[in-house]
């Protein structure tokens, strides 16, 4: 078998029916080109979304939730043992939010090999008290240096300087909407009353902003020293322990782990925001979808070209096989054609794909609710690249499949005779 013939004429072909072949191409190039740039900016989008919420969550959470007794007294007494008791308006018991034991749990998670990093914090509800309006707050006690390293608090910081909460003294660092709302600037002093009616002034050293207007109308930042002592409580009070694992799968299983072996309540990850997950499932599959209709759309008109390709070629075929060339010479010949144009259309829109994603990588994005965010967001994931040359190539193969063997089976008699 001669290959450097048969490409020779497959490249003759291909030539002698230039416009054809350039629709062709231009089509699969188009596909490819919209399929990258399509994928690039939704899977982008979705992680900039996504990033919202999980960057500031923890994979397994670590707290005490107030909730009923379930040993009640009357399941103690022998009168009622042996009856089904029914009880109605259960209160919660006496049990504190603390994390009872915490310096240990600390120092038992910190030898896991299976935990990257982890934050302890404090919740405290609060007033912030304007003029003879209170406003409700929550102040969440955190280790600066931990949360930045684990749930990029400084990407937030959007005014001032997080680690002013671990230098300054009875700091604070408000939510932006929180702050426009209590018309205070960095340096000046705000009053908070503490649930148990104590007053405190904090300094303002910073704002931060999250994205999601609503949470930063009450959420605000301090040191756990100075949560603490807003709750009026010694260095050991911690109301939740966040952890970040090597390997976000085992999250589930870690948290029933932790919470049979500690005696807390404990929440993973998938659970605590399994809508996100659904929601960028589905765009992303949008996304595959669509980029797939492109390359099989592209791959029907490959088709189309190759089948006039052939009914305009019968006496080159003919004369082809007349010749010595067998049915598998004139089938390769063909599948060698619509390979071209699929491999010359798929690696030019690699490149627009690349062109047009870094283009709108470089639009500007300016929006109140995410101002860390200047341009829109684009992921140049290289599987997004391998798909596209791959599936360009297998819809091309199959486009041209059936035409090249309608053309193998061609008999040179019949053409000859009917010349």
């Amino acid at each position: 078998m001669n290959y450097k013939l048969i490409i020779d004429i497959a490249k003759s072909l291909l030539l002698a029916r230039w416009k054809q072949t350039l629709v062709a191409a231009i089509g699969v190039t188009f596909s490819i080109t919209m399929f990258i740039t399509l994928l690039s900016f939704m899977t982008g989008l979705n992680k900039l979304l996504d990033g919202l919420i999980l960057n500031r969550t923890p994979h397994v959470r670590l707290y005490n939730e107030a909730k009923p007794n379930k040993n009640q007294p009357v399941n103690a007494s022998a009168a009622y043992k042996n009856y089904y008791n029914f009880i109605s308006s259960i209160k919660a018991d006496n049990s504190r939010q603390e994390i009872y034991n915490s310096a240990a749990i600390l120092h038992t998670i910190q030898q896991d090999d299976r935990v990257l990093g982890f934050a302890p914090r404090l919740n405290a509800q609060v007033f912030f008290n304007e003029g003879t309006i209170d406003v409700t707050g929550m102040i969440t006690g955190i280790d600066v240096q931990a949360e930045a390293a684990l749930f990029h608090f400084n990407e937030y910081i959007v005014a001032g300087n997080a680690t002013d909460l671990k230098n300054v003294a009875s700091s604070i660092i408000l939510g932006k909407s929180l702050a426009e709302k209590l018309l205070v600037n960095i340096g000046d002093v705000v009053q908070v009353t503490t649930a148990k009616g104590e007053r405190f002034s904090l300094k303002v050293v910073g704002y931060f902003q999250s994205g999601i207007r609503d949470f930063d109308k009450t959420q605000s930042y301090a040191s756990i020293a100075t949560a603490q002592k807003l709750e009026g409580q010694p260095g050991t009070y911690i109301t939740d322990i966040q952890v970040k694992l090597k390997d976000i799968a085992i999250a589930p299983s870690v948290a029933k782990e932790y919470s049979q072996l500690f005696g807390v309540e404990a929440e993973d990850i998938q659970t605590a925001n399994s809508q996100f997950e659904t929601g960028t499932f589905i765009r992303n599959l949008i996304s595959y979808a669509v980029g797939i209709v492109l390359l099989i759309v592209a791959g029907f008109g490959i088709y189309n070209i190759l089948n006039m390709m052939i009914y305009e070629k019968m006496d080159s075929i003919a004369i082809l096989k007349a010749t010595g060339f067998s049915g598998s010479d004139v089938n390769r010949i063909f599948l060698m054609i619509a390979l071209s144009i699929g491999f010359v259309g798929g690696m030019t829109g690699l490149f627009f794909g690349f062109i047009l994603s870094s283009i709108i990588d470089h639009i500007p994005f300016n929006t109140t609710a995410l101002p860390t965010v200047k341009t829109y967001p684009v992921n140049y994931n290289p599987v997004f690249y391998f798909i596209g040359s791959s599936f360009s190539l297998i819809t091309t193969y199959f486009a041209g499949f059936f035409p090249a063997r309608k053309a193998s089976k061609v008999d040179p008699v019949i053409i000859i005779r009917g010349k």
